[in-house]
């Protein structure tokens, strides 16, 4: 295992090696495009699997809901995908070690987020057209169940509920840098992923394709306006998690 200034030293280079990777913005792109796709996976695959534990009022549904979706995160880091929640907190560690320029560092997360959402997007919409929720109505009726309970949520419980979450994405993602073994990696991306979900916290990415699928499917009381809210404030929550919670602590 690495020692924690070993591993900002290898954050630091990750930092470093993202925002020269934005020279090529096509192929960074389409790595963050991934990242949001591999997160849609991780949504649908969590309404097909909990939606009839949640039709069927089982107290079991959260647990069933955080255990799959880390198959998303897994994705992500094993693929190899640009998402913007663990690099809020990297970015961060580059800036404070001066691996990196402020100026850079935002520019690179601004369009991380871009490809993010667009990759989101891309997959609900083909998942909408492949028509799997509206066959399975336990898992349209909750992708409809989390949109409402969204919608409900103040600015303020968005944004803590974003930051509790990339404190628990962020910490995963620091701790994978600090181990050696692939299968330590992914133990602790279960667990945080778990964690993370059962609770009720609140992703960026993840939202960007449950609102997708709300707004193109038709599968909840959504709109445009609902989407943009959340994610504004779940967004600045992430970006205190990742950066300043997790990143700039250690």
């Amino acid at each position: 295992m690495l020692s924690i200034d070993e591993n900002i030293e290898v954050q630091a280079r990750y930092a470093a090696t993202k925002v020269a990777f934005t020279r090529r913005p096509g192929a960074y792109t389409v790595q963050s495009m991934l990242a949001g796709a591999y997160i849609g996976v991780g949504v649908v695959l969590m309404v097909a699997t909990a939606g009839p534990f949640l039709a069927a009022g089982s107290p079991g549904e959260r647990l069933v809901a955080g255990g799959v979706f880390a198959a998303a995160l897994t994705l992500v880091v094993f693929a190899g995908a640009e998402l913007a929640t663990s690099a809020m907190m990297i970015l961060a560690q580059g800036v404070a070690t001066r691996a990196v320029r402020v100026r850079d560092a935002v520019l690179t997360l601004g369009l991380c987020l871009v490809g993010n959402l667009a990759g989101s997007m891309l997959f609900a919409f083909a998942v909408t057209k492949a028509g799997v929720l509206h066959s399975n109505a336990a898992a349209g009726e909750m992708v409809a169940s989390m949109l409402r309970a969204k919608a409900h949520e103040t600015g303020g419980e968005l944004f803590f509920r974003g930051v509790l979450c990339n404190l628990l994405v962020c910490a995963a993602i620091w701790a994978c840098g600090r181990l050696r073994s692939e299968a330590g990696r992914a133990i602790v991306l279960f667990w945080a992923i778990l964690a993370f979900i059962a609770s009720g916290f609140e992703h960026v990415v993840d939202n960007m394709t449950t609102f997708s699928l709300g707004l193109l499917g038709d599968l909840g009381p959504t709109t445009w306006t609902d989407f943009a809210r959340n994610l504004t404030w779940v967004g600045l929550g992430n970006l205190v998690g990742g950066a300043l919670v997790v990143g700039l602590a250690y």
